[in-house]
């Protein structure tokens, strides 16, 4: 899977804030995007934060996207909040973006995906990485990952929407102050299509591992 802004982890801790079984919910979306944030909304605070260095950008992203899909994600500790990744000045990729992307960056604590396909397009021939499809998952710790869209079929435990992304206690990492966020103890999504600019992970383990060249990439 590939954050720019990134998935380095926070040690820092912040009061939490009202008991989170005061606020217990299920959320299911069916075949929807995982997070609806008003674009505009978010790009307007992204801008004060980026100027502020709120999000501090690890890597500058190549601006060529990749698909990932999986039959299954499973997570303990998770949370979302919007960010901005950058490319490298005057990037062949940039087209009329400006060299930047508004993306939702996905924070997984602790997770496994059934059935993993990673695909990237190279100009008419695509790179496919799969994995977790002969019994035993891909595992992953501190997973971040940006993307500007997410598919599936969703289902959240004890969910906190509209939370200060700063204020986050259920994953490792926060996100910059004022940006809307939501934060889960639980996430299950079947049926997981998502279309991403960059990922990190503490640990990413892909048993089965296979990569090759195909004229067709995952299957959306």
């Amino acid at each position: 899977m590939a954050s720019s802004s990134d998935a380095a982890a926070s040690t820092n801790e912040r009061p939490e804030g009202p008991q989170v079984s005061e606020r217990r919910g299920r959320v299911r979306l069916k075949r929807a995007a995982v997070m609806a944030v008003p674009a505009t909304a978010i790009a307007a605070g992204l801008m004060i934060a980026t100027a502020q260095g709120a999000l501090g950008v690890q890597f500058a992203i190549s601006g060529m996207p990749f698909v990932v899909t999986a039959d299954k994600l499973e997570g303990e500790g998770f949370a979302q909040f919007g960010a901005l990744d950058h490319m490298i000045e005057n990037s062949p990729n940039e087209g009329d973006t400006g060299g930047q992307v508004l993306v939702v960056t996905s924070v997984v604590k602790k997770g496994e995906l059934t059935s993993l396909c990673q695909s990237v397009d190279l100009g008419g021939i695509q790179l496919v990485l799969t994995a977790g499809g002969e019994g035993t998952p891909v595992s992953v710790k501190n997973l971040a990952i940006d993307s500007d869209e997410i598919k599936g079929d969703a289902s959240f435990n004890d969910i906190e929407i509209g939370r200060d992304s700063s204020t986050f206690n259920m994953v490792d990492q926060q996100g910059p102050e004022g940006v809307y966020g939501q934060q889960a103890k639980k996430v299950t999504i079947t049926d997981l299509y998502q279309h991403n600019y960059a990922a990190t992970a503490a640990v990413f383990k892909l048993p089965d591992l296979h990569m090759r060249f195909d004229s067709d990439g995952c299957p959306r």
